[in-house]
């Protein structure tokens, strides 16, 4: 009796011009829905769990795949110095591209945060780069312009330095040449950061030179606080491209000279294509995955640090 009357309140309660949920009123939106669902249980789920299956075999796309365990985990920790190289090698691509990228694109995007003529134009010219940057056509023109017979060899000799060996032929400077050319892709992140420095109010700044503060304590103590969370946003993008950083190393230096710029994604590759070691490939792709994953988490978690946030408690 008292559930009848709770169920009487409840009905009560609804009002008179309130409908019920019915799983049904929502088949439009699953409809709409469809193509992206079927995509991606067609195109990235079904290839991921198949790729985690293969990483626990021997399967050089000759036989049938074996299953191994974790032989294939153990071996590549255990008794692959290439494998160690190539991580060494991402890592420190990744450590020295994110910073100078996000600097450079901020910089940028506050010298076209201005109003001065022609200012769509200069936007379109930076942001370019970004478009064609990781071609292989523009991949092989920076090869041309660092090769022995390179421009950027011609112009020192016109200025005395006579150099044996070019920068890509060079151990030492061969992975600085692919820095530089990610750097020079920074146009995706100067568009972020130029769309947020427009919603910063200008009252902010008023006030603050109102009060006597200079252009540099401006932007350590408002400017940047405020774009923290653009800078999180950019920093996570650009540390996954990163470490996925594969076409500039294949076709400017192959990996080479001595493995010095022997990309993970690179390695891989050819494990998977050159060896034919599928097994151990899809090993050493949910391993990248792993770290990915890992570096995204330690950000997320260590946001309430550094990132503010306006309405929030940060």
């Amino acid at each position: 009796m008292k559930m009848r009357v709770i169920m009487m309140k409840e009905k009560n309660s609804r009002g008179p011009g309130r409908k019920r949920y019915k799983p049904a009123d929502n088949a439009a939106g699953y409809l709409m829905l469809a193509p992206w669902l079927v995509g991606f249980a067609f195109m990235w789920l079904a290839p991921a769990l198949i790729s985690v299956y293969y990483s626990f075999t021997d399967f050089n796309l000759l036989n049938s795949p074996k299953l191994i365990g974790f032989a294939n985990y153990v071996r590549i920790f255990t008794a692959d110095k290439t494998f160690y190289q190539a991580l060494k090698v991402t890592f420190l691509y990744v450590l020295i591209l994110v910073p100078l990228r996000l600097a450079f694109a901020l910089f940028v995007a506050m010298l076209l945060n201005k109003n001065h003529k022609c200012l769509g134009l200069y936007r379109t010219f930076y942001y370019i780069p970004s478009i064609i940057g990781g071609s292989i056509a523009v991949s092989i023109v920076w090869k041309q312009l660092f090769g022995s017979r390179g421009v950027i060899m011609s112009l020192l000799e016109v200025f005395g330095i006579h150099q044996q060996t070019s920068f890509l032929g060079n151990p030492q400077t061969a992975l600085g040449v692919i820095i530089v050319m990610g750097v020079w892709q920074f146009g995706s992140s100067m568009l972020i950061f130029l769309s947020a420095l427009k919603q910063i109010p200008g009252s902010i700044y008023e006030s603050a030179m109102v009060d006597g503060a200079k252009p540099a304590r401006i932007f350590w103590k408002i400017t940047l606080p405020l774009l923290t969370p653009t800078i999180f946003f950019n920093l996570i993008l650009q540390i996954i491209n990163g470490f996925r950083v594969f076409t500039e190393s294949y076709v400017i230096t192959n990996g080479g000279p001595l493995d010095s710029t022997l990309s993970y994604v690179l390695y891989l590759y050819r494990r998977a294509f050159t060896y034919f070691d599928m097994g151990y490939s899809c090993a050493l792709a949910w391993i990248l995955v792993a770290i990915i994953a890992v570096f995204t988490i330690v950000l997320f978690k260590t946001q309430k640090n550094w990132v503010y946030y306006e309405a929030g408690e940060n």
